[in-house]
């Protein structure tokens, strides 16, 4: 057999279809016309200037065109990472760069050797309440836009306060054209979602028409961007102007240059040691969260259209994209959700489909920022709220509460946390969800079945925080018992331990002679046993199964003629 390509792209270019060419160009021109708009948007939610959304949406695509194993995923911009990075770039772009330079650094390192595994432990309800916090926040911060109010802090509970306490302040024609530009784009999406597949059979005409409504569904932000910015136009030209408008936007692509290392102020230089202190935990969040987001995107579309991705290989991908992109001055990047959606949708049939979306927003750069001018920050704030809203997952409460409650825990705490600051949130939900797989550990099941014998069976491998559990489980019931009994240890369940283990097992087993019992060991598998072995434990005997271990006396006193096993309870 043929090695396998070390380089992705190797792997599908060489037996390209010009069959795959249409819908590749098809699902390219959808997703860059989803990308431009959001771009836009998402810089605004991140504090920069709007051109650092666009600059940030079109390097992901031609790296991941040659890195990327999925053949669906987009790298952009998202509402996730602009919320990230409007907390620890401080609204300064050079913060902004710098940090999309390191978290590629990070997630490069991570791919390289191999650390994908890190991420498997952040949970599931710590990714559920982080999303559906955010999905909150990042809606409220956009509520200012709607109703056209200014100088509301960026803090979540100080922007409740304030924008409540400011309501009567709200500009009309701000409030109406984004409560329309909201109602648009649901409409758009409840229209794609029940939108019938046309069939080859269906008369032209019919086919024509589906074809216009998913398009018009598909590009529904470009759509309604577009609409409000002739609306707002309009407007301009007759005189009047009732809207916030986004303003001049730089013509002409980025300069292709390193990112800066040091930000020269009025007063001074903030020198580099002191922007990466600046940053803080910022250095872990964002690498953390943009690989999980993006490996998140990459398994849950692989799975659906059956292909497989490599985990590490995806984690290089990002980081080289983060990297490359801030030579561009592209702010941190991550997989979308909502563009690979719609990549999928397209019949994207490869990733050079990229291309295309890449191509799309260099054009804009280079011949559209000037009719970016007249769109309003109401509509964009419309995108954004239509694109978070979903984030929301109102069932996992429910979900959980049915499936285990304790999960609820680092659910709630993180979702909580998360409305004071983002990275509390998720550092909280970390250590309360390691805290409760320590306990899990440290607490592992112990069935003990009672009869002329103890039979005690661990229910998980044993590791050092477990070994007091199992010490009172087995001396409580032995020795409590009239008379002692001795003790049928069943390692059936155990597949590793580790020295501290074996120390305690040495001690309770001088512990039970000492009181005249014995304690025997059966099931042991190999590793297990050759660790026991190797240990030389005085006493030490072991059968391969408990019948076996009762039948030979398992325990000197009292070891022989066993009754059967009788009441059984279980220890956690």
């Amino acid at each position: 057999r043929c090695p396998r390509p070390a380089l992705p792209i190797l792997r599908w270019l060489p037996r390209y279809s010009r069959a795959w060419l249409p819908l590749d160009v098809l699902a390219g021109l959808a997703v860059g016309l989803t990308a431009v708009p959001q771009a836009l948007a998402y810089a605004e939610l991140a504090g920069l200037p709007l051109q650092y959304g666009l600059y940030s949406s079109f390097m992901g695509c031609f790296v991941y065109c040659f890195l990327g194993t999925a053949k669906d995923v987009t790298l952009g911009p998202t509402a996730i990472m602009s919320l990230l990075v409007s907390s620890y770039a401080f609204r300064e772009p050079v913060y902004a760069v710098l940090l999309a330079f390191l978290s590629g650094c990070i997630q490069l390192a991570m791919g390289l050797l191999h650390l994908g595994f890190l991420l498997d432990f952040i949970s599931s309800p710590v990714i559920k309440g982080f999303t559906s916090a955010a999905s909150i926040t990042i809606s409220f911060n956009q509520i200012k836009n709607i109703l056209g109010l200014q100088g509301i802090p960026r803090q979540f509970f100080l922007q409740v306060y304030e924008t409540l306490r400011r309501i009567g302040e709200t500009r009309a024609g701000d409030a109406v054209l984004g409560l329309s530009c909201l109602a648009a784009l649901a409409g758009l999406r409840a229209m794609k979602s029940r939108l019938p597949q046309a069939a080859s059979a269906e008369p032209l005409a019919v086919r024509i028409s589906h074809l216009i409504v998913w398009i018009s569904a598909t590009a529904r932000n470009a759509l309604v961007v577009l609409f409000a910015g002739l609306v707002a136009y309009s407007f301009q030209v007759m005189g009047s102007q009732p809207f916030r408008l986004t303003g001049s936007i730089p013509q002409g692509l980025p300069a292709f240059r390193p990112p800066r290392f040091s930000l020269a102020l009025p007063n001074g230089t903030v020198p580099f040691q002191s922007m990466v202190q600046d940053m803080g935990v910022g250095l872990a969040v964002v690498p953390l969260m943009g690989l999980l987001e993006s490996v998140a995107i990459a398994k849950a579309f692989a799975s659906q259209n059956g292909y497989r991705i490599d985990p590490n290989q995806e984690l290089l991908a990002l980081g080289v994209a983060n990297v490359l992109g801030s030579f561009v001055s592209s702010y941190p990047i991550t997989g979308s959700f909502g563009r690979t959606a719609v990549n999928a949708q397209s019949g994207v049939c490869t990733p050079a489909g990229g291309l295309i979306t890449g191509a799309l927003v260099l054009l804009s750069l280079a011949y559209l920022t000037s009719l970016f001018y007249y769109i309003p920050k109401a509509a964009l704030a419309a995108v954004i709220i239509s694109a978070v809203v979903p984030m929301f997952d109102a069932g996992i409460f429910r979900t959980l509460w049915r499936v285990k409650r304790l999960d609820l825990v680092p659910l709630c705490v993180t979702f909580l946390l998360c409305f004071w600051e983002v990275q509390y949130g998720i550092v909280a939900g970390v250590l309360v969800s390691g805290t409760l797989l320590l306990y899990s550990i440290a607490r592992p099941p112990i069935k003990v079945s009672e009869g002329a014998v103890l039979l005690v069976q661990p229910g998980s491998s044993l590791h050092f925080p477990a070994m007091e559990h199992l010490w009172d489980a087995v001396c409580s019931r032995a020795l409590a018992a009239s008379p002692p009994r001795s003790v049928i240890l069943d390692c059936c369940h155990i597949s590793s331990i580790d020295y501290t283990v074996v120390v305690g097992l040495a001690e309770l087993l001088q512990e039970l002679r000492g009181h005249g019992l014995s304690l025997a060991f059966c099931g042991l598998k190999d590793p297990v046993l050759q660790v026991l072995l190797s240990a030389d434990l005085e006493g030490f005997q072991h059968f391969r199964s408990w019948e076996e271990a009762e039948q030979s006396g398992g325990a000197e006193p009292g070891g022989s003629g066993a009754e059967p096993f009788g009441s059984t309870t279980e220890s956690t």
